[in-house]
């Protein structure tokens, strides 16, 4: 027997050698036992790494944390094409309490080469104040894990839930905002506010990013230019409700969390109430189709220029209108005194119901509370014959937009909605079908035509028709000279899919602006010839369809 006592044990070509003599522990690895080794340490520095991270967060076992966590979360709100509206993200903010500092020398040389931009001045005051302080609010996550690297025990991080805006001032009458204590105060933020708190599900709007963003830079554009005190704008989808874009101007940033007190920041779209003057007339005519009163082709013989009612005038804007015409006539050249005839054969009762069925009187029930109430009318004689041109009575855009979707999609009824739907809603029609194939071809004419009020917004390829509207606003109980000018166009009207409503209040006559004519003659015209939808709103309303048409067609295109 050998002297020195020797164990050799064989497993799968691995060798353990123990020799008593020399002590030493030989460990051989093969090259598949070599790859896993490495494996294995890079899976350590892996996981060290997430843990790292993981420090972010706050704590599992500490409920109380998480219970805010979970009271600050929102649900995030997205357009059509997915696209961020509202969100809350995780953001950290960085404290540094001075008592607890290792070294302040140290400390003060590290911070200025992460944040080589702050006042260190400032900071050391700080440090000496001995009192805890923020130092950084949402910091980026490759300056936090620099600053956690530091490992000096006075840098406190805290992580917080905060609701952004991406599109910053682009939605802002519509999205809203919450307070500080994570409430919704206005916009879909209040009225969804249990929604959005509860239901953690991603919540997809009807808007279009793109075209709302087109739409409010023509309005931005065009307030400078006609000096408005604001504007706004609705485009949409006529047969289901869908609002693929609601602008109202001037608006603001809900990132800055403003308390807004400037009435001037009203959302015009959906919350101003106001007379719109001619576009009422579309609704009178409208009416006498739907009691199958007149046709298009019927004429009033010998209308004057000016009548009264209880001893107040009412007259034509323009003299150049003549006496006989048609009732498709009487709407392309807004006549004031042929609305008034045709209103008065409707007669009261009928008119105010009809008004009443399409929407325009009355309160509307809508997505956001921002919604305002057309002031009471008062039906009498006088009322129903101002009211058949659209003076004295009032509403909202939004309910106008309603009520020119239902009189020219064939008479159904429609709710005007933000929210998307995937449901398919019964169609309920409250008018004739007759209406939209009477009313549809006048309405073009008022575009296409020289004698319409609207010749502007002819915009090729799009078979534009519409109505303008201009109306003195009351200020302080009485008429003033200050306009509102309204122009709601619909198209295709060979088949119609779209409305498109632009109003501007308190527009301006430009002495300097360039009118180029869409009649093929490329006649341009300088300066403003008067304060009307025809030269103001119009005008605008053209130049959004140039911007937003390409889209419409391609995108929104229905594919039977």
């Amino acid at each position: 027997m050998n002297n020195q006592n020797r164990f050799v044990i064989y497993e799968n070509d691995d060798q353990f050698d123990f020799d008593q003599k020399d002590k030493k522990i030989n460990i051989k690895f093969n090259r598949i036992a070599f790859i896993f080794f490495v494996f294995f340490v890079i899976s350590i520095i892996y996981s060290i790494h997430l843990i790292h991270l993981g420090s972010r967060g706050f704590n599992s076992e500490n409920s109380g944390q998480n219970k805010i966590y979970n009271k600050l979360k929102r649900a995030d709100i997205v357009d059509r094409n997915g696209n961020f509206l509202a969100k809350t993200v995780s953001s950290i903010d960085i404290g540094i309490n001075p008592v607890e500092i290792i070294d302040q020398k140290k400390l003060l040389l590290n911070l200025g080469i992460i944040f080589p931009n702050k006042d260190y001045q400032l900071i050391k005051s700080k440090f000496n104040n001995n009192k805890f302080f923020w130092f950084e609010k949402k910091i980026s996550d490759a300056n936090y894990e620099k600053l956690m690297l530091l490992g000096d025990k006075s840098i406190k991080p805290e992580e917080k839930l905060t609701r952004v805006y991406p599109q910053k001032n682009l939605f802002s009458h519509i999205i809203g905002q919450i307070d500080d204590d994570n409430n919704g105060i206005s916009g879909l933020e209040k009225s969804l506010d249990e929604k959005l708190k509860k239901n953690k599900d991603i919540i997809q709007l009807t808007l279009d990013k793109n075209i709302q963003f087109l739409i409010r830079e023509e309005l931005l554009k065009y307030n400078q230019i006609f000096d408005t005190k604001g504007s706004a704008a609705i485009l949409m989808d006529v047969n289901n409700g869908e609002i693929i874009s609601l602008v109202s101007v001037p608006d603001f940033d809900p990132n800055l969390r403003e308390n807004i007190t400037d009435v001037n920041y009203i959302n015009r779209a959906t919350k101003g109430v106001y007379e719109f003057g001619s576009v009422f007339k579309t609704f009178t005519m409208a009416a006498a189709f739907n009691e199958k009163i007149f046709e298009p082709e019927s004429e009033f013989i010998n209308l004057p220029k000016s009548i009264t009612c209880a001893g107040f005038p009412i007259s034509e804007y323009n003299k150049d209108i003549p006496s006989n015409l048609t009732l498709e006539q009487i709407l392309v050249r807004s006549g004031n005194i042929g609305s008034v005839r045709i209103g008065q054969k409707i007669g009261e009762e009928k008119f105010r119901s009809f008004l009443q069925k399409i929407g325009i009187t009355g309160s509307i029930n809508f997505d956001i509370e921002e919604v305002g109430v057309p002031i009471k009318f008062n039906w009498g004689k006088c009322p129903l014959a101002t009211a058949s041109f659209g003076h004295g009575i009032t509403t909202t855009l939004l309910q106008v937009v309603k009520a020119y979707s239902i009189i020219t999609n064939g008479g159904y009824d429609v709710n005007p909605t933000l929210i998307k739907n995937e449901e398919v809603i019964e169609k309920k029609q409250i008018l004739d079908q007759n209406v939209t194939k009477k009313i549809l071809p006048i309405l073009r004419k008022i575009v296409s035509t020289k004698d319409g009020t609207a010749k502007l917004a002819n915009v090729d390829g799009y078979e534009i028709g519409g109505k303008t509207g201009t109306a003195n606003k009351i200020i302080d109980g009485t008429y003033s000279n200050k306009k509102v000018n309204t122009f709601v166009s619909i198209f295709p009207t060979s088949k119609p899919k779209f409305v498109l409503a632009v109003m501007l209040d308190e527009s301006q006559n430009n002495k300097n602006y360039i009118y180029k004519y869409r009649d093929g003659s490329n006649f341009k015209l300088k300066g403003s010839p008067r304060n009307t939808a025809g030269w103001t709103t119009v005008e605008v309303a053209g130049h959004i369809i140039d911007k937003i048409g390409p889209i419409l067609a391609t995108k929104y295109n229905e594919i039977n």
